[in-house]
């Protein structure tokens, strides 16, 4: 009996819980902490329990930890792998190489990057494998921090902290050893007890020094990782920051289990004295060009253009033959109406791979005509001389399309004759490159005329749509470019110009409040709608003048609300002086 009131009171209580926690909701923002939050307090509790081990073979620690790698990269993890991972993890393993040569055991040390810049980490598993995150390496500025925080974690592997946590969780889940591979990875990137840390971090340090590497390396690691912390408490305002502070928030549990940032750098610099250790000069991080390239697209993405640009001159100033570094920094110039400098960009691009770039060599000729339109020809030419072999087709469409600037439209008519009866896949695609070039040499008529032909051979194709749309705008046919622009294809890159195409038809159309708000909504997207240098040359001369229209009537109507506001306060202001007096 006394078992069944047990029972129901329990029912009862869990019953009450519930409702109270319905009623008394809290928006917690989704994280991967709490699980950190789990693995690093239970390690703390698990560290007071009266248990000891046997201690493992190397040779059974070195099969878990094969086994652990294998089930977190998966069997195709390493044909998959970007150009860039590549070039990091290499680097990470002649660094690694040269820090393990001094420690006590004698294993097959490998070294994993893993590329996202949200992994702002290092954990090592059992047997010699040793993890690093992305996010720690694009806080780092050299070799020598890169070489304390793999110091650090072999540590952990040769003081057999890795292989006790595979006993320990063994244990706590009561799973036979033979499927340890099921352990979450998150069980090693948490923190070890205070002791094994400080451990590490005196042994990771010396491993470092006898590598040849400054000790100061691991002093200006923990200063990153005491402000990191401070970084925690920031409020993220876009997208890009919510996903930031996502990623710092793991650093929670991280920094629960570990020792404060300000103690590990005492201890080191206590070391440093004790050990007689001179200064070195630190070595530059070889990969970090890596890194700006990365945070250049990031700020690229967030329309943070100028920022975008340096970013990507950084990152070049360390390693010039990059493309994707060009690329970011062509279109962040471009954006900012420099496309002289955009244009540059693309040409080095061009230089760096002979190799057929369709789109890149469309973008160059684009920049060099919206650049100078007297001397783009000549400037395109001259590039198209120096390649060796068969020309590809978007080096004749974008040369015709110069010559049509020039007021030569014969290699047109000869690269649409061509285009017509080819037959080639590509041939929509190019024929609507060849009618964007009749439409900014502002023969609009044409340029509907091969835009239809191209978007009926290819239907669906959003950027074949947009630009038809905007040639149709110049015919006047407003209701048709809104219905196409209505029925495309959403394409989350392309939504700001078609807001725009939008406001320009229905303004003139004279539907003033539709005009507005696409008008509105297209500048948020893409702020470079609001400059007139870069609408220019990349539009007609009535797009230009109905934005330019539509932002003065966005300021009227601003003026217009500001003026109700301060007409609706003052006669309140006025009964509460007078009331006063």
């Amino acid at each position: 009996m006394k078992r069944w009131i047990l029972f129901v009171g329990i029912v009862l209580l869990s019953a009450a819980s519930v409702l109270v926690s319905e009623r008394r909701k809290v928006d917690v923002p989704p994280s991967p902490a709490p699980l950190l939050y789990l693995v690093a307090d239970t390690e703390q509790e698990l560290t007071r329990m009266p248990v000891s081990f046997t201690r493992m073979s190397d040779e059974e620690e070195i099969r878990i930890g094969d086994e652990l790698a294998r089930s977190y990269s998966g069997p195709n993890k390493e044909r998959d792998k970007a150009p860039e991972t590549r070039i990091v993890e290499h680097y990470l393993t002649r660094v690694g190489e040269q820090a393990a040569r001094n420690a006590h055991r004698r294993l097959p040390y490998k070294f994993h990057y893993l590329p996202s810049e949200y992994m702002i980490n290092a954990f090592a598993l059992p047997g010699g494998h040793v993890y690093v995150g992305g996010g720690l390496l694009q806080f780092m500025d050299s070799e020598d921090e890169l070489a304390a925080v793999l110091g650090h974690e072999i540590e952990h592997i040769d003081h057999y902290d890795c292989a006790e946590r595979v006993q320990r969780e063994q244990a706590l889940r009561r799973i036979p050893l033979g499927v340890i591979v099921a352990l979450p990875v998150e069980v090693f990137e948490a923190g070890y007890s205070k002791d094994q840390e400080l451990q590490a971090d005196r042994d990771g340090t010396r491993l470092a020094v006898e590598a040849g590497y400054s000790a100061t390396g691991a002093i200006r690691m923990f200063e990153a990782f005491a402000r990191l912390s401070n970084e925690r408490e920031g409020k993220a305002k876009t997208p890009q920051e919510e996903l930031s502070q996502m990623a710092l928030q793991t650093l929670e549990g991280y920094f629960r289990s570990h020792p404060l940032p300000s103690e590990r750098i005492a201890q080191v610099q206590k070391l440093i004295a004790s050990e007689g250790w001179t200064a070195r000069p630190e070595r530059d991080l070889a990969v970090a060009y890596i890194f700006w390239t990365a945070k250049a697209q990031s700020a690229l993405l967030a329309k943070k253009y100028p920022q975008a640009e340096q970013l990507a001159i950084q990152s070049l100033r360390l390693r010039p033959d990059q493309p994707k570094a060009l690329q970011t920094l062509a279109l962040a110039q471009f954006a900012q109406a420099n496309f002289s400098g955009a244009a540059e960009a693309y040409r080095k691009i061009l230089d760096i791979d002979k190799t057929s770039h369709p789109e890149i060599i469309t973008a160059y000729a684009q920049a060099l005509a919206a650049a100078d339109r007297a001397s783009a020809l000549t400037r395109f030419q001259g590039w198209a001389e120096s390649l060796e072999g068969g020309k590809v087709r978007e080096v004749a469409v974008s040369m015709a399309g110069l010559e049509l600037l020039g007021g030569k439209p014969e290699g047109a008519r000869k690269i649409e004759d061509e285009l017509t009866h080819s037959g080639e896949i590509s041939a929509p695609r190019l024929i609507g490159e060849l009618a964007w070039w009749h439409y900014l040499a502002a023969d609009y008529t044409k340029s509907a005329e091969l835009l239809s032909a191209a978007e009926q051979l290819r239907p669906g194709d959003t950027m074949l749509t947009l630009r038809l749309a905007w040639a149709l705008i110049e015919v006047r046919r407003y209701s048709d470019a809104l219905q196409m622009l209505q029925n495309s294809t959403y394409d989350p890159a392309h939504q700001p110009e078609k807001a725009m195409a939008r406001a320009v038809a229905y303004w003139q159309a004279q539907l003033r409040d539709e005009a507005m708000i696409d008008f509105n909504s297209a500048v948020a997207g893409q702020p470079e709608w609001r400059n007139s240098d870069w609408v220019k040359p990349l539009y007609s001369s009535l797009v230009a003048r109905s934005i330019q229209e539509m932002q003065a009537e966005q300021e009227r109507r601003k003026q217009k609300v500001k003026a109700a506001t301060v007409t609706m306060i003052a006669p309140f202001t006025m009964e509460e002086y007078r009331a006063g007096s």
